[in-house]
């Protein structure tokens, strides 16, 4: 908007419109950003318990991560830099390969938790089966 000698008014120009890929990267971009918000809230409502933050404080960060990579890929639209680009994929990169490893966190959490589920039922079952019953 500074040099206005460069606007094009000619009337016989057509502009072209958006392409299919330019509304699928700019729904992405959305989405990211959509998607790391929701991954900085969850992380913050996980960190509410103990055992809870040890998921939730990686989940806000991989969620900034995301937005930045979304940042980037917008800054990469506008410039067309390819660095932009570049540092965007790396960012999403890492938020990706965070993901893996926050997953295969929790299944293990999942299932330690269900063997101390099904170790404290059979105890309390055990115990509650050795009551002599009256006759």
């Amino acid at each position: 908007m500074e040099n206005l000698d460069d606007l094009n008014m000619d009337p016989n120009t057509t502009i072209k419109p958006p392409s299919p890929f330019q509304y699928a990267f700019e729904s992405m971009t959305k989405d990211m950003r959509f998607v790391g918000m929701f991954t900085i809230i969850y992380g913050a409502i996980n960190c509410l318990t103990i055992i809870g933050a040890l998921i939730g404080v990686p989940m806000i960060f991989i969620g900034m991560r995301i937005r930045e990579a979304a940042d980037q890929f917008l800054i990469f639209k506008t410039t067309n830099s390819t660095a932009a680009l570049r540092f965007g994929f790396e960012l999403q990169g890492k938020y990706f390969r965070t993901v893996k490893i926050l997953i295969i966190i929790q299944l293990v959490l999942m299932v330690l938790g269900i063997i101390a589920v099904i170790i404290f039922m059979s105890f309390f079952l055990s115990s509650f089966m050795q009551f002599p019953t009256s006759s």
